[in-house]
């Protein structure tokens, strides 16, 4: 595979990764600031809760459409792995929020938010390094060399 056709592969792969993760940020925004404002849930417990429905379109939209030609681990390991990276980047997010809201005590929807999206923008980067690497890594088949023996040879 040539470098150009890798990078291809790669502008698709990520393209396809962050149209399931816009819609899984759209998802997790309006579920955070419904617990939060609307509900009166903590902001850190918000942020817990608001990942975690995300989460549901998150799995089935990149297992099933960005990393759909990946060989698959066996579906229970890859849930689990799926759980393990999710559990660890929702809560690298929530300690995000909580700081933010630890060092702006008093904020207003508008600073909350911006706090919120840069820990969703941190937590995406990590997340698609580790789908990539870990979760939706799958098993590749081999790569064999086939020599055809020479006409003289035969």
């Amino acid at each position: 595979m040539t470098h150009h056709s890798r990078l291809r592969r790669l502008i698709g792969l990520s393209s396809r990764f962050l149209t399931v993760g816009a819609i899984s940020t759209l998802i997790e925004i309006a579920a955070f600031n419904i617990l939060l404002y609307g509900l009166h849930v903590d902001g850190v417990w918000a942020k817990i809760f608001a990942s975690l429905i995300a989460l549901v379109n998150a799995y089935f939209g990149n297992r099933e459409w960005t990393f759909k030609n990946r060989g698959k681990h066996g579906r229970m390991l890859e849930i689990t792995l799926f759980l393990i990276v999710n559990g660890i980047c929702t809560m690298l997010g929530a300690g995000i929020v909580g700081a933010g809201l630890w060092a702006f005590p008093d904020s207003g929807p508008v600073v909350v938010n911006m706090i919120n999206l840069f820990s969703i923008g941190v937590v995406v980067a990590l997340r698609f390094l580790l789908y990539h690497f870990v979760v939706f890594r799958g098993v590749r088949p081999s790569r064999t060399v086939v020599v055809e023996p020479d006409a003289d040879n035969r």
